[in-house]
């Protein structure tokens, strides 16, 4: 299960750095005009949001697995600090995906339409669009955390077989 969430959230984290660093740079470069790349770009991104909910959502399961996995103390056990440290890190990390998942979210529904909006009847485009930089570059922070963290706790998991 550890190999398929660092899996999972590698896909995740290498697919907003291929889209936003990328393609998205590479469309404006190559096409020349915004009129022209905007649209595609946009929808480019609309699809990078739904693969993160989508990936974060099958690595919420996966975690939730994980974390069912570590024994609960039986009343009047004494909760070893090893168990209370592997839950706090599945929760943490739990956290980020989630954030990640509340910035896509935002950045579908909330930002990207008044991109649209600002496009074609005017309004604060670079507002906008600073916003909808900024949920993205969270994103692949979050996103990345989740790799980092998922990658170090393997590192241990191996290191204690």
């Amino acid at each position: 299960m550890q190999r398929l969430a660092v899996l999972i959230a590698s896909l995740w984290w290498g697919g907003i750095s291929g889209v936003s660093f990328v393609a998205v740079p590479t469309l404006f470069a190559s096409l020349g005009s915004p009129a022209v790349a905007g649209p595609v770009a946009a929808k480019l991104f609309t699809l990078q949001s739904l693969a993160g909910l989508g990936l974060g959502l099958v690595l919420l399961l996966v975690l939730r697995r994980q974390r069912s996995e570590v024994p609960f103390a039986q009343v009047g056990e004494a909760v070893s600090p090893a168990r209370l440290q592997a839950n706090q890190r599945v929760l943490t990390t739990m956290g980020f995906v989630l954030a990640a998942m509340l910035l896509a979210l935002l950045q579908e529904f909330g930002v990207a339409p008044k991109i649209v909006t600002a496009r074609t009847i005017g309004g604060n485009l670079p507002l906008w669009h600073g916003l909808g930089t900024l949920m993205v570059l969270g994103q692949w922070l979050c996103s990345g955390a989740v790799v980092w963290r998922l990658s170090r706790s393997a590192e241990a998991l191996n290191g204690a077989k």
